[in-house]
């Protein structure tokens, strides 16, 4: 099943625009339909159904850019989501629906693709501890189809072109104070700053499939700049490091690498599931579960799984 996700991978090309490439209005979803976006959104997002989980996997590379040198790639990476979501109709807003989801991304060796547990950090000399990706939850969703006077709110960013639903990509532009930052950021310094890309291409022919509660086989990317790691200790050095990966929407957790399966397995065994839709936990960065990390180890406290 994997080497039918890749040869997927490797077939969909995000490579031309609705107005070259379909003339006219072509067949699919009503995308000017506020409820029925939603309805869309749900389904490529996680599902209609009640109870029913969106697994989402992407592999790709991670690099280091400084300023005067080659860039280098320092990890191969891979990565999942799990999330959930429930809907209900507000007699104002419309068609709204709420979503949870858990994710993990984990560093691997560039050349033996296993899971990196400590590093060489080639700036420093130091050996440092790799602390993954594992945001519990990394957000939550709460969309409607209009807002509080009733106006359409759910505007699509989708459009059809060549037998695909697409998602040209948006830019989530962050910029937020450092959570190990101190009490006097404001004087100097310690934003955190990125900026994180998405797209998506995904079969027509899945999207207007409605006997299914979910759209499978939705191709993604994923791309990030940012600071460097906060496991990497480098400081105020100059530099950041960037991502880029694919990924598709797989059917269960057997269908992901056994790499990722063996790692869950031993490490992280609730990710196998989302949260459930009334989680109280806070968001989680990587920034937030590094601090956390720490302070479990200064206290002499295990890392919770």
């Amino acid at each position: 099943m994997y080497k039918r996700y890749v040869s997927i991978l490797g077939g969909l090309a995000l490579t031309c625009l609705m107005a070259a490439c379909a003339g006219g209005s072509p067949p699919g979803p009503n995308l000017e339909d506020p409820d029925e976006v939603i309805r869309l959104n749900m389904r490529l997002h996680c599902s209609e159904n009640a109870g029913e989980h969106a697994l989402f996997w992407w592999q790709g590379r991670m690099y280091s850019r400084v300023q005067g040198e080659r860039d280098r790639q320092l990890f191969n990476v891979q990565g999942m989501s799990i999330s959930q979501c429930e809907s209900y109709r507000d007699p104002v807003q419309g068609l709204c629906y709420r979503s949870i989801s858990r994710e993990l991304l984990f560093y691997l060796d560039p050349e033996t693709n296993a899971v990196v547990r400590e590093w060489d950090n080639p700036w420093t000399g130091e050996t440092v501890e790799v602390v993954h990706v594992a945001n519990d939850p990394p957000g939550r969703g709460h969309v409607c189809a209009r807002d509080e006077q009733g106006n359409p709110r759910a505007v699509s960013r989708y459009f059809v072109s060549d037998g695909k639903l697409m998602h040209g990509g948006g830019a989530a532009r962050l910029f937020y104070d450092n959570p190990l930052g101190g009490e006097f950021q404001d004087y100097v310094g310690g934003t955190y700053h990125a900026v994180e890309l998405g797209s998506s291409a995904t079969p027509l022919e899945r999207v207007l499939d409605d006997s299914a509660g979910y759209v499978r086989d939705r191709v993604i990317s994923w791309g990030r700049v940012s600071q460097w790691l906060p496991w990497m200790t480098m400081g105020s050095r100059e530099g950041v490091v960037f991502f880029h990966t694919a990924g598709i929407r797989l059917d269960s957790i057997e269908e992901m690498p056994q790499l990722m399966l063996d790692e869950i397995r031993a490490n992280y065994p609730h990710y196998v599931e989302p949260p459930p839709m009334d989680y109280d936990r806070p968001r989680e960065t990587s920034w937030t579960v590094f601090r956390e990390h720490l302070e479990r180890r200064r206290a002499g406290q295990p890392d919770r799984d």
